[in-house]
């Protein structure tokens, strides 16, 4: 059951765990994988370009003839193993993105999440009073003073769709290297598990649970 936090850091109450996240996930570590990998890979831009023997201008002409020299025999100066020649099954522009249906998608995010409430890694913010404009009391909220933020666990602020503190934590937030800030629409898997502890706002812990209560994200 995720501990529920005032606007000073002080425990005010627990919050019951929903349904969807305490089912044991523990086989899904594959789709998981998958899901981390493909969030991965779709961002990639795919536009490595290199010329082969047949794209290099210029080569034409054999170098020297083919025999008498006393040197190896060459054919082209584009040949791959010329300063300047084509390359050997070098990148070509592709795309790298892959495909993972919405079911898939959907229980990957809920088992990497159950993970975190099942190792009590959830905490809920009560954000109705939010007001820190300092950096130093917004990591003094997240890590019991300023200086503990410096070695303290890797810290997920989620906040709430159109919450009036989202702008306000994303601000106070930004110079924390130990702490990101991003709204529940955002929120992945690589997030999930990237992070060691995710502290949810109220409203931001209610939209999740009403989305997946419902079957879609």
């Amino acid at each position: 059951m995720p501990n529920v936090i005032d606007v000073n850091g002080a425990v005010v109450r627990e919050e019951a765990t929903p349904a969807v996240f305490t089912a044991d996930h523990s086989s899904k570590a594959h789709t998981i994988y998958r899901a981390v990998h493909r969030e991965q890979a779709n961002p990639r831009a795919g536009t490595a370009s290199t010329l082969r023997r047949d794209e290099v201008s210029g080569g034409g002409k054999k170098p020297w003839k083919q025999k008498g020299t006393g040197r190896a025999r060459q054919g082209s100066i584009r040949s791959p193993q010329w300063r300047h020649g084509g390359v050997v099954f070098g990148p070509k522009p592709r795309s790298y993105a892959e495909d993972l249906n919405k079911k898939e998608r959907r229980l990957a995010f809920v088992a990497a999440l159950s993970e975190r409430f099942a190792n009590g890694a959830i905490t809920i913010l009560d954000a109705q009073k939010f007001a820190l404009d300092k950096t130093a009391d917004f990591a003094a909220l997240l890590f019991g003073n300023a200086k503990a933020a410096k070695t303290g666990a890797h810290t997920l602020v989620v906040y709430g769709r159109h919450e009036e503190a989202g702008e306000a934590m994303q601000r106070v937030g930004r110079n924390l290297r130990r702490v990101g800030v991003t709204h529940v629409g955002a929120l992945d898997v690589k997030d999930v598990l990237r992070y060691a502890r995710i502290v949810f706002t109220d409203e931001a812990y209610k939209q999740l649970v009403s989305a997946y209560a419902e079957g879609s994200k």
